[in-house]
């Protein structure tokens, strides 16, 4: 036993006074190292890394809905900043989510109540003009599931919660002097 330990001392010569088996000693714990520890925290990063990009994303993409919406007439569907958002979703692997997938956008206006000062649903009998502006606008983004990276570990996706961005109504693309509205 003695006589191992000092054979594999550090020398010039110590390929030639090692055996075989105690340099693949050293081969087998680093196969150890890596699939038990180093992979599975490589693949934690990657998988940490994408989800908080895709967060980003869809964060931003939502509070992008709501600028385009606040500054341009207002529909009571959302149509046209629905159309906006869809053909305008960031670079990211699961845009096919928000362009026809699970994924759902909804816009809502509101308007604030004279007597409660609470928002309400807006309405309005006409369309977009410069008498008929909602106050406030709310773009939510639902129903998305970051699966990109999980399902192929198999794993079921990460269910991501509601984005919800509300900001007031600056013109609705209308122009008050000129009594015109742009969509």
């Amino acid at each position: 036993m003695t006589r191992s330990v000092i054979s594999c001392l550090p020398s010039r010569d110590r390929r030639e006074r090692c055996s075989r088996s105690e340099r693949g000693q050293a081969t087998i714990e680093f196969v150890l190292a890596w699939g038990s520890v180093i992979l599975p925290l490589t693949f934690m990063i990657v998988f940490t890394s994408e989800l908080l990009w895709i967060w980003h994303s869809v964060a931003d993409f939502t509070r992008d809905g709501a600028r385009y919406a606040a500054t341009h007439c207002w529909q009571g569907d959302g149509s046209n900043v629905l159309d906006y958002m869809k053909a305008n979703v960031p670079l990211m692997p699961d845009r096919f989510q928000f362009q026809n997938g699970p994924a759902q956008i909804v816009v809502t206006y509101f308007s604030k109540d004279p007597d409660s000062g609470t928002l309400v649903p807006f309405s309005c009998s006409g369309d977009c003009s410069t008498t008929c502006i909602p106050d406030v606008v709310t773009v939510t983004v639902t129903n998305y599931q970051f699966s990109t990276f999980v399902t192929t570990l198999g794993l079921p996706p990460v269910v991501i919660p509601d984005f919800h961005t509300s900001v007031p109504v600056e013109s609705a693309g209308c122009d008050p002097e000129q009594g015109v509205c742009l969509p």
